[in-house]
């Protein structure tokens, strides 16, 4: 690692010990090795800071934070990319696992095209066992050239994890922080994806881990996963209309901050008109892991033979 990396991931974690240690051996595994990985500890309450000890103490690249108090998982994901000083930024998951070639493909990506603002992977949902439940197609239109037609895209086409792509850090600067209302990661990503296009690599380097400590698992009312994402949301001041509302107004503000013409900011509210007034067709909007299971066996591809720190890599 140079002394001033050109990528920058941030880890935010909060009890995170079942799967932590797998995740890191996958990230320092990478072929792509210029990087600082930053992990955000949220006052957890188990092994976490002892496993993210023993691996800071191990590679130099590893900046380890703790905070006091659990602060919720929206502002301790902000604060890892507050603290990064790459000019590219990933988040990364502690459960989630990445072939040994995901951050070179999207480097890569990123420095042949120019306008692309965010690259990601192909995806497959795991298990906790690390077993394929869902390998997913990526159909989302972030790769046009249009500004409208990427939001389009955002809100009538399901699925995506564009959130956990490669982004280009100035980019992320320019957008509102991640709030913590009702998918406020897809009015986020929206609003990313108004200021460039994305690219999509088409090779299978990301495996997203579906649990049932999983936090969409764990809080399975809107209420709740609120709260998880900021202890700030409970109380009857955050009322679910209220969550409601503003994941609707997170759309609307994002077509109003954004970098758009006239003609094009037109567009996007007359997609959010759209998308508001008529019924979303079955299965739009919901993540790749809610689906039907598929057999793993039709996938052409081992996620032990793709993943680093299978074999050899001890914490």
């Amino acid at each position: 690692m140079t002394a001033q990396p050109r990528l920058s991931i941030g880890l935010p974690v909060y009890n995170g010990e079942e799967y932590l240690a797998e995740s890191l051996d996958a990230l320092l595994g990478q072929t792509y090795e210029d990087f600082e990985l930053v992990i955000s500890d949220n006052a957890s309450t188990d092994g976490t800071q002892d496993i993210c000890r023993k691996y800071a103490a191990q590679d130099s690249r590893i900046r380890y934070l703790r905070l006091p108090r659990n602060i919720g998982a929206t502002p301790n994901h902000n604060r890892v990319f507050a603290e990064c000083r790459g000019e590219l930024f990933k988040w990364a998951s502690h459960d989630d696992l990445y072939a040994r070639d995901l951050l070179q493909r999207c480097v890569q990506a990123l420095d042949e095209r120019p306008d692309v603002i965010l690259a990601h992977t192909d995806q497959a949902v795991i298990d906790g066992d690390g077993q394929v439940k869902v390998p997913y197609e990526y159909t989302l239109a972030t790769d046009s050239p249009h500004p409208p037609e990427r939001f389009r895209s955002m809100l009538f086409e399901p699925g995506g994890d564009d959130f956990y792509g490669v982004i280009r850090a100035d980019a992320l600067r320019r957008v509102k922080p991640m709030d913590s209302y009702h998918h406020a990661d897809r009015t986020f990503v929206a609003e990313i994806t108004l200021h460039g296009p994305f690219h999509q690599v088409p090779e299978l380097l990301y495996f997203r881990r579906d649990h049932p400590t999983r936090a969409e698992r764990a809080n399975p009312s809107k209420r709740s996963r609120c709260v998880n994402l900021d202890p700030r949301r409970a109380g009857p001041l955050h009322p679910t209309p209220r969550l409601l509302a503003e994941y609707i107004w997170g759309f609307a503000s994002a077509i109003r901050r954004a970098p758009l013409s006239p003609a094009d900011r037109r567009a996007c509210y007359r997609h959010l008109a759209a998308w508001m007034t008529s019924r979303v067709r079955p299965g739009a909007g919901e993540r790749v892991e809610d689906r039907a299971p598929v057999d793993p066996a039709l996938l052409t591809v081992s996620v032990d033979a793709l993943v680093a720190g299978r074999e050899g890599r001890q914490a």
